[in-house]
C-alpha cells in the first residue's frame, strides 16, 4: 500500500460484547501504515468530497472507496486456534474418540509435512484459503518440523496475514516416526524457529512467535519445564495448547502427573498467563479451574464445530460461565479437527452450541446472542491473542483489518409493481430487499452468507483479496 487512503459508507463493528454499532455515512481514513487516523460519521456522499478537503486534503477523493448501498466494511475474523497442517485433512475422522482421531488421522498427516515442498503447497493454498474466507488473523499450530513451520511463518509474511505461529512441542504418546527425539531437540528447534520469526518480522507487527506444546498428553516433565523457563524469559511470547478437550483426553492426561486437573498442571510448569490461548475447554467441573484462568488472565479459543464432530460426543462449551466471569473468549475453526476453515461457520455452531448449553444447564446459562457471537469473531479474538489494543474494532489508533461485505442478490420493483433484480451475483445468502435495513442485511449475511459475499479483504490497510 501506497499513501493514505479511505473507504465511506457503513460500517459495522463490537467495540462491547453487548450489542454491534453500526455507523452509516461514515468516512474511515487510513495512513500508509495501515494505521486509522481519522473516523468521521455522518457524512453524505454529497458532502464527502468537501469533507475530504477540509480535513483531510492530502488525500485524493478518488483514493476514497465508496462502499455501495446494503454493502458494510466489518473487522477482519480472527481465529484462535488453527492446525494449519491439518488444513488437507478437513472433515475426515467424525465420530471418532481424540486419540483415536489424532493416531489413526491426524499423526499420518501431519507427518508429511517433513517435506518442505509438500508443506509450502498446502501451506500456501491454506493460507489463500483463510485469507479469501475473511481471516484476517490466525493462531497456527504447526508441525512438529522446524523448517516446515518457518515456511508457514515466512507464507504468511508474504501473503499479508496476521498470524502466530508455532512450532509444535510433542515428544512422547506418538509414534516414532512423527515425535520429537527429546526435549533438548524439541526445545532447541523451537528456539531456532523463534529466531527465524523475530529475524522475519523483528516488532511482530504481522507475524509472532508462539510456544505450542500440543497438550500435556505429548510432553515430558523436562519438556513443559523448559517450555515453561521460555515463557519466562521472553515476556512477550504468547502461548497455546488444548485444555479439557474431552474426558478421554482428560482421563489421559491425570494419569501421567500428579494433578488433579489441567489447570493446577498447566499452572505449575508456569504456562498458565495473560499471553496463554487454551482451546476447547468444554469440561470444566469444578470452580477452581475457573479461577485460576481468570486469576491468570488466560483466554479461550471456543471451537464449536469441532467440539460437537470430533473428541466424543457433543460436547457443548459453557461459554456463557466464562464470559460472566470476565474470561477473554475468542472463536476457533481447529481446522482439520472441525470440518469448516470458516469463521461464518463456526459463528453460526457457536449460536447452535450455546442454545443446547442453555437447555442442557436449565435455563441457568442463557444462549449467546448473534451480536455476541460476532464480538467473539473479532474484537474477542484479537483480545485472547493479546492483539485487542491493535486490531478488532474500528478505533482511531488501531490498524485497519477489514473486509467488504456485499450481498448477492438485491430485489425491489419497478414502477408497476413488478420485482426486478438489482444485482444478481452467484451466492447462497438470503435475497437482500431494498426496504431492508442495514441490521437485516448483517444478519442475513452473518447467517447464510458465505465468503463469495466478502468482496475485498485488507490486513494493515494492505488489500489481500478482491
Amino acid at each position: 500500500m501506497s499513501g493514505d487512503q479511505g473507504f465511506h459508507g457503513t460500517l459495522i463493528h463490537s467495540p462491547s460484547p453487548e450489542a454491534i454499532t453500526i455507523l452509516e455515512d461514515t468516512l474511515i481514513i487510513v495512513s500508509d501504515r495501515g494505521v486509522i487516523t481519522r473516523c468521521d460519521a455522518n457524512i453524505s456522499r454529497d458532502t464527502l468530497d468537501r469533507h475530504l478537503a477540509q480535513y483531510a486534503p492530502h488525500i485524493q477523493s478518488t483514493a476514497v472507496k465508496r462502499l455501495p448501498t446494503y454493502s458494510f466494511l466489518t473487522p477482519g475474523f480472527v481465529d484462535t486456534h488453527n492446525h494449519a497442517p491439518q488444513y488437507p485433512q478437513r472433515g475426515l475422522g467424525q465420530g471418532l474418540h481424540i486419540l483415536d482421531w489424532l493416531s489413526q488421522l491426524t499423526f499420518p498427516n501431519e507427518a508429511k509435512f517433513a517435506s518442505p515442498t509438500y508443506a509450502h503447497r498446502m501451506y500456501s493454498r491454506a493460507i489463500d484459503t483463510f485469507l479469501q474466507q475473511g481471516t484476517t488473523t490466525a493462531s497456527y499450530y504447526g508441525s512438529l518440523h522446524g523448517e516446515a513451520t518457518k515456511i508457514l511463518a515466512t507464507l504468511c509474511h508474504a501473503k499479508g496475514q496476521r498470524a502466530l505461529v508455532g512450532k509444535c512441542n510433542m515428544n512422547r504418546n506418538s509414534p516414532a516416526y512423527y515425535s520429537d527425539a527429546s526435549a533438548t531437540e524439541s526445545l532447541t528447534v523451537t528456539e531456532d524457529f523463534l529466531s527465524h520469526v523475530h529475524a522475519l518480522d523483528p516488532g511482530g507487527d504481522l507475524v509472532r512467535p508462539i510456544l505450542t506444546p500440543r497438550f500435556a498428553i505429548s510432553c515430558t516433565d523436562d519438556l513443559l519445564t523448559g517450555l515453561g523457563h521460555l515463557a519466562e524469559a521472553n515476556p512477550d511470547l504468547p502461548i497455546q495448547t488444548h485444555f479439557n478437550e474431552a474426558q478421554q483426553e482428560i482421563d489421559a492426561t491425570l494419569s501421567l502427573f500428579p494433578a488433579s486437573n489441567e489447570a493446577d498442571l498447566y499452572d505449575h510448569f508456569r504456562l498458565l498467563t495473560p499471553r496463554t490461548i487454551l482451546a476447547h475447554c468444554t469440561i470444566m467441573d469444578t470452580e477452581h479451574e475457573y479461577d485460576v484462568l481468570k486469576g491468570r488472565g488466560c483466554g479461550v479459543a471456543h471451537c464449536p464445530i469441532a467440539n460437537t464432530t470430533i473428541g466424543g460426543g457433543f460436547m457443548a462449551a459453557p461459554i456463557r460461565r466464562f464470559l460472566d466471569r470476565g474470561i477473554n473468549v475468542g472463536l476457533g475453526t481447529d481446522s482439520g479437527g472441525g470440518f469448516s476453515s470458516s469463521i461464518l461457520d463456526a459463528i453460526r455452531q457457536a449460536i447452535v452450541v450455546s442454545n443446547a448449553r442453555e437447555a442442557q444447564s436449565d435455563g441457568n446459562e442463557k444462549s449467546l446472542s448473534l451480536d455476541e457471537v460476532f464480538y467473539l469473531a473479532t474484537l474477542g479474538g484479537a483480545k485472547v491473542c493479546g492483539l485487542g489494543e491493535k486490531i478488532g474494532s474500528f478505533e482511531v489508533g488501531k490498524e485497519l483489518d477489514a473486509m467488504i461485505v456485499r450481498p448477492n442478490l438485491v430485489l425491489g420493483e419497478d414502477s408497476e409493481g413488478k420485482e426486478q433484480v438489482l444485482r444478481d451475483d452467484d451466492g447462497v445468502m438470503t435475497p437482500v430487499e431494498v426496504g431492508d435495513d442495514i441490521r437485516t442485511v448483517w444478519e442475513k449475511w452473518l447467517v447464510s452468507g458465505n465468503d463469495k459475499n466478502i468482496a475485498e479483504v485488507y490486513v494493515k490497510g494492505r488489500r489481500v483479496k478482491g
